[in-house]
C-alpha cells in the first residue's frame, strides 16, 4: 500500500486575478495617456476660444466683402486666390465653394486658385524665382475690378506681398486673410481680415470659418447682384427663372445661365431651345 504524500504548503493569498489574468493598469481619460491628450486638446481649444472673442468683430467686414464679391462676380469679374502650404489648401477650398456650391444650387462663379496651376507655378518659379510665382499670374489673369484674395498666417510671405503689389498695379481690389497685424501683406492690400492669435493653427482654422461665412454672404446677395447686372435670376427648383432687364451700361440682352441648345429647323435658320 502506497504511503500518503505530505500535503503541499498553501500559497500566500494575492490579489484576485479572475479568468482574464492579472489586472492591468488603466490609462483611460483619467490615466497618464488620457491626461496628456486632454492637455493638448484643452490648450488648443483655449487658444481658439481666446481668438474667437475678437474674431466676432469680423462679421461686418465679411458681410461687406461678400456683397462686393457677389456684385463683381455677377458682373463678369473674377476672384483670384493664393496661399502657401496650409493657406494654399484654404484658398483652394474657397474657390471650390464658389465654382461648385456652398449649400444651395446656383450658377458657377469664376474663381481661380493660382497655386493650383502647377505647370505655370513651377515654370515661373524655375525661370523667375519663387517670389514671382503668384505676381506673374496676377498680371496675366487679373483685370481691373477683379478681386485678389491672399491668405497667409504670418502675413510675411514675399511671394504674396509681390502678388498684392502686382494686383494693385493692375487695378485689382486686394484683400488679405492674415494672422495678427501689423504685417507686410496687410500693408500691401486694400483691406485685411486679421486673426488675433499667435498660433498659426488657430489662424488657419478661423480662416476656414471666414471662407464659409464669406460664401454665405455671396450666396445671399447673388440674386440681387445678378438682377443689377441684367442676368437671369434662377428660380426655385423646377420653376423657370426670370430675366431681369439689363442695368444701365450693361450689354444688350440677358446673359443666360445654364444650358442652351441651338437647333436647326432645316431651313438654315437656327432656333434656341432650353
Amino acid at each position: 500500500m502506497a504511503a500518503a504524500r505530505p500535503a503541499r504548503p498553501a500559497r500566500p493569498a494575492g490579489p484576485a486575478t479572475g479568468s482574464a489574468g492579472p489586472a492591468r493598469p488603466t490609462t483611460g481619460s483619467a490615466g497618464p495617456a488620457g491626461a496628456a491628450a486632454a492637455s493638448v486638446l484643452d490648450a488648443h481649444l483655449a487658444a481658439l476660444a481666446a481668438a474667437l472673442l475678437p474674431y466676432r468683430r469680423s462679421e461686418e467686414l465679411l458681410a461687406r466683402w461678400g456683397g462686393e464679391l457677389a456684385h463683381r462676380l455677377a458682373a463678369g469679374g473674377r476672384l483670384l486666390v493664393a496661399g502657401n502650404g496650409g493657406s494654399a489648401a484654404e484658398a483652394q477650398h474657397l474657390t471650390a465653394e464658389l465654382v461648385g456650391k456652398l449649400r444651395d444650387d446656383r450658377e458657377p462663379l469664376s474663381a481661380i486658385a493660382l497655386h493650383a496651376e502647377t505647370s505655370a507655378l513651377t515654370a515661373i518659379g524655375n525661370d523667375y524665382g519663387y517670389d514671382e510665382v503668384f505676381a506673374r499670374q496676377v498680371r496675366a489673369h487679373g483685370r481691373p475690378d477683379d478681386i485678389l484674395l491672399l491668405m497667409s498666417t504670418s502675413g510675411a510671405s514675399v511671394n504674396l506681398v509681390a502678388a498684392a503689389h502686382a494686383g494693385r498695379d493692375a487695378g485689382l481690389r486686394c484683400w488679405a486673410f492674415t494672422g495678427p497685424t501689423p504685417n507686410p501683406l496687410a500693408d500691401a492690400c486694400h483691406e485685411t481680415l486679421a486673426i488675433a492669435s499667435p498660433d498659426s493653427q488657430v489662424v488657419q482654422e478661423l480662416h476656414l470659418v471666414s471662407t464659409h461665412v464669406l460664401c454665405e454672404y455671396v450666396d445671399r446677395v447673388l440674386p440681387a447682384a445678378l438682377a443689377a447686372a441684367g442676368r437671369v435670376v434662377p428660380a426655385a427648383s423646377g420653376a423657370a427663372g426670370r430675366t431681369v432687364p439689363p442695368a444701365a451700361g450693361a450689354p444688350d440682352g440677358p446673359v443666360r445661365a445654364g444650358v442652351e441648345v441651338v437647333l436647326d429647323d432645316g431651313t438654315g435658320r437656327q432656333a434656341e431651345a432650353g
